[in-house]
């Protein structure tokens, strides 16, 4: 335990006319009021508030924060009385340590409005002293040090309120060193493991880049001297829930993070910031969009530096931060800094409020609880500006929902469950329909629309999200829709074999050859079948050993119907699949559940006579029987699906077909174009012009159309115009 005459040393290195005689009485004074009292590790209690104040010397603090700090749990835990406090150490200290006694009785991890107002309570403790914020965040910052003594239950109360609201409100002071530090303490405790996992990969990265941090501090060091520029460099690794964070944030692993590692410039003046990037931009290539200017304009906690990250020795990327000393005081101590930097005729309340952006935050904030807002009203003001990296969104019923910054609906979603981001179609920021791709601002009211007919998100949404478990579950949904999909071809694939084949098809029977199938499950086999890694043919061999396939025969008799001279075979039928025609798979279009596309070139339109070709990962491309492109599949029987039209009258829908069209080159025969196809209900999907000749121009056109019957009649409709020379379907 430090002794009496080690407090005071601790003191006067920073202000050498420090009251020795006050810190003395309050030392002892403490140490006789607590008594026998003992802490739950069993050390004599007075070792808390005495650690205490000793974390407020790193500080550089005035004397009455130190005194209070020795005394804060007096009045709570002993018999000693505000009035006591006054007459031994005067008015100021006895403020200080009232105010302090009130914070300790506050439950700041509650639930519903009651966080709202226990916060709203905080502040209004911490309002006529700033000093008193602080003493209170150097006694969390002792009892998460020691927090392995107390009982599980309370450690993750402690765990869970450090996090929500005193170590974000040390950080909007500006105290970033105790705010890591208050992280990493709740992190330890609530996610052991990825605390374990996260530390001891920086602690291998860290010795194995021991030597090159070495040779960056001396590069740097030695290419600003020899520009005139005398600064002091120092290396330092990030803190292990900085980094858990981001990845958490980005959804990106451990050797994906560029910028673990970062140093620092302390220069002389501001000046000399400016020319040490100068020289830094000068000598290594710099990373684009990782250029901030804090000194210009300052951060809302007053921190003020220069950050740019470039690709130093090694090809690392090095991302440095430049600064005067005064700017590293505020950026390590934040507002306590202030009272290093002012007048000495000021009281060190002042001193620590004098232009201070950070306690005009406060200022400001507590300045709304005189216009007597709710508590509601209060954690949307007040909270949301504290947690100044998060998002606060809430339900229409009122709940709560944290997210980062950028997020999106399809976050806000995916957060309240993961069936309502699964069926999310639209949503409503604060009663008024928007993109689900609206970035969330904090105090939103967010409401989202579902449909049952959603069975999975698109997979585009993924670039969009910022949340991991938003990311996750729509990978996970687009895997599970796109098995389903294969497995639902696949079955068919089977079923038709064993149809052609005149054989019994049952799950059963398939569930006693999956050992022969190398598969755990059924959903498996018809998905391997429907990628077309596995052929049909081999389920019919494992559940009928007897089961031979009937070969391609190697050439076609004359006049027997075959498509263009393709070769027969058994598997294909060679005649245009009827509409009833036994076996063949029936295709609905583009948003079937089939995972099938249509001819890059050209498509396929109902009334087209069609020919699904199988490729393995990819699903069924649907050809028209007449495409050239279905000649370079002749010697792969394998690959080729009966397909037949299966067109809903009542729910019509489009299908691609491209038309190449002449015309020509005068004002207005775009328009005349674009005009037949509207008025014939065609949808045009993309255009491509080329010049032939001065006269004549040829537009590639994709359409959408309903069927063949529809695309013969924009084709007849655009040949009557007297602008087109020619019109012709394209086949791919």
């Amino acid at each position: 335990m430090m002794r009496q005459y080690e407090l005071v040393e601790r003191v006067r290195r920073y202000n050498p006319d420090t009251n020795e005689a006050l810190l003395d009485r309050a030392y002892v004074y403490a140490m006789k009021a607590h008594g026998e009292q003992k802490r739950a590790s069993g050390d004599p209690y007075f070792s808390h508030p005495l650690e205490v104040a000793a974390i407020l010397t790193d500080l550089k603090l005035d004397d009455a924060t130190i005194a209070a700090a020795l005394l804060h749990d007096t009045i709570e835990d002993t018999p000693a009385t505000r009035a006591e406090i006054d007459e031994l150490f005067g008015p100021e200290i006895g403020v200080l340590v009232e105010g302090l006694t009130k914070l300790k009785k506050l439950d700041l991890v509650t639930k519903e409005a009651k966080q709202a107002e226990n916060l709203r309570k905080l502040l209004l403790a911490i309002a006529d002293d700033v000093r008193v914020l602080l003493v209170k965040l150097a006694d969390r910052l002792h009892n998460m040090r020691t927090l392995h003594h107390v009982p599980v239950a309370t450690r993750r109360r402690m765990a869970e309120e450090t996090l929500d609201i005193y170590a974000p409100l040390a950080g909007r002071m500006g105290m970033q060193e105790m705010r890591d530090e208050l992280e990493d303490l709740s992190f330890r405790e609530l996610y052991p493991d990825a605390y374990l996992v996260v530390t001891e990969r920086l602690l291998t990265l860290g010795l194995r880049n021991k030597d090159l941090i070495i040779d960056i501090e001396q590069q740097l060091t030695r290419k600003l001297a020899d520009r005139g520029i005398a600064a002091k460099v120092k290396g330092r690794q990030k803190r292990a829930y900085s980094i858990w964070r981001k990845m958490e944030r980005k959804s990106v692993g451990f050797e994906q993070l560029s910028d673990i590692f970062a140093f620092r410039l302390i220069v002389g003046d501001v000046a000399e910031c400016y020319q040490a990037v100068g020289v830094i931009h000068t000598t290594w290539p710099v990373v684009p969009g990782r250029f901030k200017d804090y000194i210009s304009t300052p951060k809302q906690n007053d921190y003020r530096s220069i950050h740019t990250t470039v690709i130093g020795p090694g090809k690392q990327r090095v991302e440095l931060q430049v600064r005067t000393q005064e700017m590293d005081d505020i950026a390590e101590y934040g507002i306590a800094a202030h009272a290093l930097y002012k007048d000495a005729t000021l009281s060190p309340s002042e001193m620590l409020s004098r232009e201070s952006n950070a306690y005009a935050w406060l200022r400001r904030t507590i300045e709304l609880l005189s216009e007597g807002s709710n508590s509601e009203e209060f954690l949307e003001h007040t909270k949301l500006e504290l947690f100044h990296d998060q998002v606060f969104c809430f339900t229409p019923k009122g709940k709560l929902i944290a997210l980062p910054r950028h997020a999106t609906p399809i976050d806000f979603a995916y957060a309240v469950h993961t069936d309502v981001g699964n069926m999310a179609v639209g949503a409503k920021i604060n009663g008024k329909i928007a993109p689900l791709a609206s970035e969330l601002q904090n105090g939103d009211e967010v409401e989202i629309m579902t449909s049952k007919a959603q069975k999975a998100p698109p997979a585009a949404w993924e670039s969009i999200v910022v949340t991991g478990k938003a990311r996750a579950a729509i990978r996970r949904a687009t895997r599970v829709a796109v098995r389903d999909q294969y497995a639902g071809l696949g079955r068919r694939i089977v079923e038709r074999l064993f149809q052609r084949a005149k054989k019994e098809y049952s799950d059963e029977k398939l569930q006693g050859a999956l050992s022969r199938l190398a598969r755990s499950s059924i959903e498996e086999v018809m998905a391997a079948v429907g990628r077309g890694e596995m052929k049909a043919s081999d389920v019919a061999r494992a559940m009928y050993p007897d089961y031979l396939e009937e070969r391609a025969a190697l050439a076609a008799p004359k006049g027997d119907g075959t498509w263009y001279g393709l070769r027969r075979a058994k598997s294909v039928k060679a005649k245009v699949p009827a509409a009833e025609t036994p076996g063949a798979i029936p295709v609905r279009g583009i948003n079937s559940d089939l995972p099938v596309r249509f001819a890059p070139i050209g498509g396929a339109v109902p009334g087209d006579r069609i020919v699904g070709i199988l490729t393995p990962g990819e699903g069924i491309t649907i050809y028209p029987i007449q495409s050239p492109s279905l000649q370079e599949f002749e010697d792969r029987p394998e690959q080729w699906l009966d397909l037949r039209w299966d067109v809903d009258e009542h729910e019509p829908q489009r299908f691609p077909a491209r038309i190449v069209v002449e015309s020509v080159n005068e004002p207005g025969t775009l328009a005349q174009l674009a005009q037949v196809i509207a008025e014939n209900d065609g949808n045009i999907d993309n255009i491509n012009m080329a010049r032939q000749s001065p006269d004549f121009t040829t537009l590639t056109i994709d359409l959408e159309v309903y069927d063949l019957k529809h695309l013969t009649a924009i084709i007849a409709q655009l040949r009557a115009k007297p602008v087109v020379a020619r019109v012709a379907r394209v086949n791919g």
